[in-house]
């Protein structure tokens, strides 16, 4: 009986001890919530007005042959992967895993910890990627695109739904798709010529989709991680009550026996 009840007391010292990492982890997660949400909108605020130059740009007949808009039958795709810095976030990371492998003979580029330690590369963290990051990779797959390496780009990301819900996906970004000629406006005029702007604009196009994917990732990453402590502290505390009531059974039982003993011993 005091095995058991030295078992139990080990058993609630671990789950208090879960419980307290669990709060911490979700305070944290609640402070960085807010932050991270302004971030993503202002990240597709910013991608939304590149993308709108784009489009406006592919519906001129002059783009029409341009490399960026080159449909190919060929199988090379190349694929951004945002994954989380850390774990302890629900299925956040498990999504974006089971999502790529209908890919999987996709070229990767790594971002989080998480995808690092899965696909390779050198370690880029979700929270703190840049702008030049960003530029960096878009310049590389720009590159690789119009010399033929590239068919296809796109990004797995996250989807940002609510703060219960988020959905990995893949988001397509090269070839572009080109667009109705309803597109084009009177007083819109590219010095020196549309097709020498899109060239120059696919680049930070590019950019601003990675920068604004990874902002969004990072988003629904803090969210699941704060629905996932919320979670884990319910869990906690219904252990902890469960372990409590057996705890003091075993108690009851053992201070019974005991009495019971003495009074046996007692000869009464």
């Amino acid at each position: 009986m005091s095995a058991d009840i030295k078992q139990l007391r080990t058993r609630i010292k671990s789950v208090n001890s879960t419980l307290h990492l669990t709060k911490a982890m979700g305070l944290v997660a609640s402070s960085k919530i807010r932050r991270a949400t302004e971030s993503m909108i202002k990240g597709n605020e910013y991608a939304e007005a590149f993308n709108e130059v784009a489009e406006q740009l592919s519906s001129y007949e002059d783009c029409r042959n341009n490399p960026y808009m080159k449909k190919r039958t060929g199988d090379k795709i190349r694929l951004v992967v945002i994954a989380g810095d850390r774990g302890l976030a629900g299925g956040y990371n498990a999504n974006i895993f089971r999502l790529m492998r209908e890919y999987q003979n996709a070229e990767i580029i790594a971002v989080g910890k998480r995808a690092c330690e899965k696909y390779g590369g050198k370690y880029v963290s979700a929270e703190k990627f840049s702008f030049s990051d960003a530029m960096n990779i878009a310049n590389e797959v720009c590159s690789d695109f119009v010399g033929g390496k590239i068919d296809k780009f796109g990004i797995v990301c996250t989807k940002y739904i609510s703060l219960m819900s988020q959905e990995a996906e893949v988001r397509w970004v090269l070839p572009l798709d080109r667009k109705s000629e309803k597109l084009k406006t009177e007083s819109a005029i590219f010095e020196p010529d549309a097709e020498t702007v899109l060239n120059a604009v696919v680049p930070e196009y590019v950019s601003g989709m990675i920068v604004s994917c990874v902002k969004e990732s990072f988003a629904c990453e803090i969210a699941a991680r704060r629905v996932a402590m919320d979670n884990a502290d319910k869990n906690a505390q219904e252990m902890l009550e469960r372990l409590g009531l057996e705890y003091n059974r075993a108690r009851q039982g053992a201070i019974t026996q005991e009495i019971t003993e003495i009074v046996a011993g007692s000869g009464i």
